[in-house]
């Protein structure tokens, strides 16, 4: 099984994006034929990815796909919202390690966690500050792999991680 993660900035603003990511995710199941996707599910870049993923195992029927949203604490609009997470996600979950942290920090502890169980992080990342920088820069450090699709889009980025 592969367990692949996403980081990136809350807002999207490049056209090839979407196909950057689905090109990344039809590598990597090539890989393998049991996927674990998690999803922060907190801004444009996991949303995005969350749709390529659905995408995905709606054109590969033969491969065992699974999109789990871990969220860094219970939202009110898990419970406003339950249709979409049961219809988008196999599965929702928060950490029970999250349990009692401050809000505040809840979001990169979460991350830490996700990092932690992936094997892989797919980024868009082309600020050298924020949550998915930290998380990118702590990929590193596990010595996780890191595709960060922001350099493929624009190669003359300044980002050095």
């Amino acid at each position: 099984m592969i367990t692949c993660t996403f980081a990136g900035h809350r807002e999207l603003y490049g056209s090839k994006i979407r196909d950057l990511v689905d090109e990344t995710i039809e590598s990597i199941l090539k890989k393998d034929d049991t996927f674990l996707f998690y999803s922060g599910d907190m801004g444009d870049f996991d949303k995005l990815c969350a749709s390529v993923v659905r995408a995905a195992k709606k054109r590969h029927p033969n491969l065992h796909i699974t999109l789990v949203a871990v969220l860094p604490y219970m939202m009110n609009k898990v419970n406003t919202n339950k249709e979409y997470y049961e219809e988008y996600f196999d599965d929702v979950l928060i950490p029970a390690e999250l349990s009692g942290v401050h809000y505040k920090s809840a979001i990169s502890k979460r991350n830490r966690w996700i990092m932690q169980r992936s094997d892989c992080l797919i980024a868009y990342v082309h600020r050298d500050f924020g949550g998915a920088f930290s998380t990118v820069k702590y990929a590193h450090k596990l010595n996780k792999p890191v595709i960060n699709l922001a350099e493929r889009e624009a190669p003359k980025s300044h980002l050095h991680i």
